[in-house]
């Protein structure tokens, strides 16, 4: 019998820096496959690499940039909390420089301020992971 499990996936919350270490705000990207809208940075797990490889792995990818993980930043497992099926996600905190290039899934990525966000227009559970990123 096979064994049935979420899919595993990782997000980063980057916050960008200038040469200066002025901080610049976070990246989100424009999705470019359903559910359209705008999220954080992210991914699935591949079978054979660790989380941490998955999301330096993703965030290249997915925004051209480099990241430094700063620290595990929470776990979300909210069955529904993906529309197309169970993903656990794994979110990190990240530090990178430059400016974003939106590539792969995503048609764009952007700095916003974290007064810009637009929590409106967030998919999955974004909106709550940026809330509790805010709140911390």
């Amino acid at each position: 019998m096979a064994i049935k499990t979420p899919y595993v996936a990782v997000d980063g919350i980057i916050k960008v820096f200038d040469e200066n270490e002025n901080f610049k705000g976070i990246v989100l990207i424009e999705r470019k496959n359903p559910p359209y809208g705008l999220a954080l940075p992210g991914g699935f797990v591949d079978v054979g690499e660790s989380v941490e490889e998955a999301l330096i792995r993703e965030m290249k990818e997915e925004t051209n940039l480099d990241v430094e993980i700063v620290k595990l930043f929470n776990v979300y497992s909210k069955p529904d909390r993906d529309p197309r099926f169970h993903t656990v996600s794994i979110v990190f905190l990240c530090k990178a420089y430059g400016q974003p290039i939106g590539k792969d899934d995503a048609k764009k990525a952007d700095v916003y301020r974290l007064e810009e966000i637009p929590f409106e227009k967030l998919v999955f559970d974004h909106g709550k992971i940026l809330k509790d990123f805010l709140n911390s």
